[in-house]
């Protein structure tokens, strides 16, 4: 199976990824054409039997057969592959890799620091089986130095980059962003690196081992209270507000738990706003607004709480006023601007809609999309198309329970 139209065609790609920055940052390169195979291992996907619900629950169904094809967020990561499920602690397992590694391009993973390498599978060992590989491997702390081989998930790693510091309602709370936000930007960063070294083969003829760290990718991410910091001053955590803004914050609106998000960024808009909220000085600057930070909030909650939130969006919108509302799933799915732009896509099992590709450019359409394959489901695909296996040499690694089409008993 070719990959989708797109820049990345032609492009192979082995995914040994997990959890959510690799899958994420794989899917990238998947919608942009790279034709991805899956490598999963036999447990990858979970048990035969799910002990509880995952994260996410289930596509399709609240008590599903083979629940492990039915993680509904594993399904939402996974589209545009391949499944092939091998145990790559067996020899024959290895060596059937190895040989898609020879006529692959690149390689991506993102176990510890010293998976892949206790395996027998580590960049030394893949570019002796072919010189050109791309590999990707993104560990929780680097392949080097003191933390390199600690145990690393993205909420323990976010407040380490310093960006739980400054999130929260003053400095004595700070807070988490209960996203683990350092797995998306290591997937940004991964599709990156990916299409720099693909670039950079082309012109060298050389592969590359490419090594990123969420902990880094997250200090990157970092905002001006490092220069704070440098320049001698002392950052403050502001919660809503903003140092060159005001007003800036979060408002409540007509209905439970509805909210608005209101940014008057320069002089104009502020006069804009005091001509839709009553009480507000006009000729305040910036200072003054800030030192009346709270007569300023409670006079924008007081007009904010008698609108909806998009009735009061639209009113500040049309005002000329940054503000929008605080949307949840559900606001999501009905937006207007995604509906407009077909960004969720209904392509997945039971038609469930699914975020599409932010990108967008001539030759990308996500009408050709796959979805997420089932555990396996491309074990004879891949080893027939890529390395030219016949049904009785793949039929030899299933009955030797080398490969595997469900979790074993």
């Amino acid at each position: 199976m070719a990959g989708v139209n797109g820049p990345l065609n032609g492009i192979k790609i082995l995914d040994l990824t997990h959890v959510w920055a690799g899958p994420l940052g794989v899917r990238f390169l998947a919608d942009l054409g790279a034709e991805v195979v899956k490598v999963e291992a036999p447990y990858g996907r979970g048990p035969q039997q799910f002990p509880s619900t995952p994260i996410g629950g289930w596509i399709g169904k609240a008590d599903p057969e083979e629940p492990w094809n039915r993680n509904a967020l594993f399904t939402k990561l996974h589209r545009n592959r391949q499944s092939f499920c091998v145990d790559l602690k067996q020899a024959d397992g290895r060596n059937a890799f190895l040989e898609l590694v020879r006529v692959a391009d690149v390689v991506i993973e993102n176990f510890s620091a010293t998976a892949m390498r206790s395996m027998g599978l580590g960049y030394d060992a893949l570019a002796l089986a072919n010189p050109q590989i791309i590999y990707v491997s993104m560990p929780g702390f680097g392949a080097t130095g003191p933390y390199s081989e600690r145990v690393a998930f993205g909420p323990v790693v976010e407040p380490m980059s310093g960006l739980t510091n400054m999130l929260g309602y003053g400095p004595d709370e700070p807070r988490n962003s209960a996203l683990a936000i350092m797995d998306p930007v290591a997937a940004v960063h991964s599709a990156a690196a990916v299409v720099e070294a693909l670039r950079q083969c082309q012109i060298t003829g050389a592969g590359a081992y490419v090594e990123l760290s969420l902990h880094e990718g997250g200090v990157t991410y970092s905002g001006p209270w490092l220069l704070d910091h440098q320049m001698g001053h002392t950052p403050v955590c502001m919660g809503n507000r903003h140092p060159n803004m005001a007003p800036h914050g979060i408002y409540p609106c007509l209905g439970q738990d509805q909210w608005l998000a209101l940014a008057c960024v320069d002089q104009m808009q502020w006069r804009a706003l005091c001509g839709l909220i009553p009480g507000l000085a006009q000729e305040s600057d910036l200072q003054q607004r800030q030192k009346a930070a709270d007569d300023i909030d409670r006079k924008i909650r007081a007009w904010t709480q008698n609108q909806s939130k998009a009735q009061a969006s639209e009113l500040l919108q049309a005002s000329g006023i940054a503000a929008g509302p605080v949307n949840g799933a559900a606001d999501l799915f009905a937006d207007t601007q995604a509906q407009f732009r077909n960004f969720f896509v209904p392509y997945e099992q039971f038609d469930t809609p699914m975020p599409g590709n932010p990108i967008h450019m001539a030759g990308l359409a996500s009408h050709q999309w796959t979805q997420c394959p089932d555990l396996g489901a491309n074990n004879h695909d891949v080893l027939s198309q890529w390395l030219g296996y016949g049904d009785a040499q793949i039929s030899a690694l299933e009955d030797a329970g080398v490969l595997f089409n469900r979790p074993p008993d």
